[in-house]
């Protein structure tokens, strides 16, 4: 039985390149060649050469300046690293936002105003743009945080950052406002072309376990100038940013990574034919789903497909599939592990039979249309047999 691996937007698989370099990194540390970065000897001056060398990699991967990198230990704690830093502002988040996104902008922000989403998965530009007005002239000297993900982790929509940067620059000059802007970038960095200059961000998040690096370690870029609070309080490490001895091996496999990344860009074309075929096979195979993911309506991740199957619960055709050897997700259940659906899907459709039946198909470079035509030997009974079982009946679409 072949195995088929389609959950790449969850973590994609270690890359050689990233492994060797950690293997490398680990065999000088354990001959004594380098220290602790933040020492003055020659060990410690070799391990903060190689953090550096990370650093200046990692930065150029989104067009960013080496220094303006903080290293963190992965996405979660880049985020709440910045809600906090709004602690007690108000803060403005999609209502389609990772948790880490979602509840700490809900327990910091004051308010916390949420900005709904259509049926693709984008968010309400017009809403956006009044309540914000609203708010600065409501609060007219306190700054503001507008954090809205580049790209949806389990739609694959891409938001318009760019024209909300454009609004919040205008509201900047003409109220004098203090408003700053934030994108959780973790799924879309190394997927599509991602600049901070074209982007217009304040604040960046993305991650190295997407990118096919290590996981435990994540990157935060800040522009400079922008209000900025520790997370974690100690040493002086990152520039007083974020304490905490920094780790050499796992900076230097993201250093391999986001290298990696950076020139494969122009086989993600290839990627998004592989993802449009499993797309045509599933509408032909199976008639009832339904698709979620918006192509030829809105920009989307050329890598993510998710469908709704109605009448078949999305883990039941995880867990089958899983016997068979393939591996997918679902956005049927939240993180927390209750059954409650996702928070994404109910954001779009505000139904919740189609969130639960939502399966996520993320592509990898290395995935092949033959790895498709196995899936699709296998999807079709796998829903036929999950709905037999259920009470409701399924339409074509």
């Amino acid at each position: 039985m072949k195995f088929i691996y389609l959950d790449h937007s969850a973590t994609e698989p270690l890359l050689k390149e990233s492994e060797e370099e950690i293997v490398r990194v680990m065999k000088l540390s354990h001959e004594q060649k380098i220290g602790n970065p933040s020492s003055l000897h020659t060990t410690g001056s070799t391990a903060k050469e190689l953090m550096n060398e990370a650093r200046s990699e990692i930065a150029t991967l989104i067009e960013a300046r080496p220094l303006e990198l903080i290293f963190t230990s992965g996405g979660c704690e880049s985020n709440n690293t910045v809600t906090n830093t709004f602690r007690g502002c108000p803060i403005f988040i999609s209502s389609i936002e990772h948790p880490s996104i979602l509840n700490s902008a809900g327990t910091y922000g004051s308010p916390c105003v949420k900005i709904p989403v259509n049926s693709n998965g984008v968010i309400n530009i017009d809403f956006f743009s009044e309540n914000l007005e609203k708010t600065i002239k409501e609060n007219p000297k306190q700054k503001i945080l507008v954090s809205i993900m580049l790209a949806n982790n389990e739609s694959g929509t891409i938001e318009p950052i760019r024209e909300v940067s454009d609004i919040i620059k205008e509201f900047n000059k003409r109220y004098k406002a203090r408003i700053f802007l934030h994108t959780d970038a973790t799924q879309a960095v190394g997927k599509i072309s991602v600049s901070v200059k074209d982007l217009g961000v304040n604040y960046m998040t993305f991650t190295s376990h997407k990118l096919g690096g290590p996981v435990g370690i994540g990157a935060l870029y800040v522009k400079p100038g922008s209000p900025f609070a520790p997370l974690i309080y100690g040493g002086a490490q990152e520039n007083k940013r974020r304490a905490g001895t920094s780790n050499v091996v796992l900076a230097s496999g993201f250093k391999e990574a986001a290298k990696h990344a950076k020139n494969s860009l122009s086989r993600y074309p290839e990627v998004e034919k592989i993802r449009n075929y499993l797309n045509s096979e599933i509408a032909r195979l199976i008639p009832t789903a339904k698709l979620i993911t918006p192509i030829n309506k809105a920009p989307c991740l050329p890598n993510i497909l998710n469908i709704a199957f109605p009448s078949a619960e999305g883990e039941s055709t995880q867990l089958y599939l899983d016997l068979e050897g393939i591996e997918v997700s679902t956005g049927s259940a939240c993180a927390s592990g209750d059954l409650e659906p996702s928070h994404v899907l109910m954001a779009m459709y505000h139904d919740a039979e189609v969130a639960h039946g939502s399966v996520r198909f993320s592509i990898g470079l290395e995935t092949t249309k033959n790895d498709i035509d196995i899936l699709m030997k296998k999807l079709p009974p796998i829903v036929k047999r999950i709905q037999d079982l259920s009470t409701l009946t399924p339409k074509e679409n």
